[in-house]
Order: structure tokens, then C-alpha cells, then sequence
């Protein structure tokens, strides 16, 4: 059975995820499907045939994060150090090209979030950066093409 690394945040949202799943969508989607059935027939049930599909969806998420956390790897980052890329660090770099500053965490798969700043440790950019350090340069192949970066500062936050 293959471990999921991930951060002690991202497997704390997951527990989040599957309680609200549990306790606030499952109730809200059988009620749901309750009051469809009084409807009628059910063979031309546009709700019933809804909330049901609903559920399924709200029941397979609850597998599929359930599954996630019981092969979760938690790694605590807070006791981490160094000046060395590896999982969890918070990288800052500068695009060689254009001079643009950018900062990534590099955390799990199922925690990646680009937008706030969170890229997956399998991605081509936490790939060529891992086991690097301060002042090193790192080539990326991105679908977008090549690119260059610098790295400014490690962090394990």
C-alpha cells in the first residue's frame, strides 16, 4: 500500500472535509431525497433522481478521503530545517527571465493549491527544486516551455 505524504494542515483539512461531508451533506441529502419520494412515482422523479446522484458523489468523496488518510504520511514540518529543498519547504524563487518573484510550499498531491501558493511534490517545478539550495539555479520543463529559477530562501514554516 502506497503512503500519501502530506502536511500535518492538509490532513487536518481532510478530517474537516469528511466531518462536514458526514454530518452536514449527508443529513441535507437525505432529507432531500425524503421529500422527493413523497412526490410520487419516482421512475420521473427529476429531484429524487438528483439527490440520489448526490449521494453517491457526497458517499464516494467520503471513500476516496477516507482511503487518502488511511495512507497518509503525515510529515510535521515545524521540525524541519536547512537550507536544502525537500518536502514541506516554502520556496522563494525568482524567474531568471523575467524577474519575477514567486513563493511555493511544496506539499501533497491532494493538498496542492497553485492560487495560494501550494504546489504538489509530483509536479515538474517541486521535482527539479527538490535537494537544491539557496543561490542555486533550477531549469523546469513546464508545459508552458523551459524556465529558470534562482533560489532566494528555504523555509520550513
Amino acid at each position: 500500500m502506497e503512503k500519501i505524504p502530506m502536511t500535518a494542515a492538509g490532513h487536518a483539512a481532510m478530517h474537516d472535509e469528511i466531518k462536514h461531508l458526514k454530518s452536514v451533506e449527508r443529513p441535507r441529502i437525505i432529507k432531500a431525497i425524503a421529500e422527493a419520494r413523497a412526490h410520487g412515482d419516482l421512475s420521473e422523479n427529476a429531484e429524487y433522481h438528483a439527490a440520489k446522484e448526490q449521494q453517491a458523489w457526497n458517499e464516494a468523496r467520503v471513500a476516496e478521503l477516507e482511503d487518502k488518510l488511511s495512507r497518509a504520511e503525515v510529515i510535521d514540518i515545524s521540525g524541519l530545517s536547512g537550507d536544502k529543498v525537500q518536502f514541506g519547504a516554502t520556496v522563494e524563487l525568482v524567474d531568471e527571465d523575467t524577474e519575477r518573484e514567486v513563493t511555493y510550499q511544496i506539499v501533497g498531491d491532494f493538498e496542492a493549491d497553485v492560487s495560494k501558493g501550494k504546489i504538489s511534490i509530483s509536479s515538474p517545478i517541486a521535482r527539479a527544486l527538490i535537494g537544491k539550495k539557496v543561490g542555486d539555479s533550477v531549469e523546469v520543463n513546464t508545459p508552458g516551455g523551459g524556465k529558470s529559477y534562482e533560489i532566494l530562501s528555504v523555509s520550513y514554516k
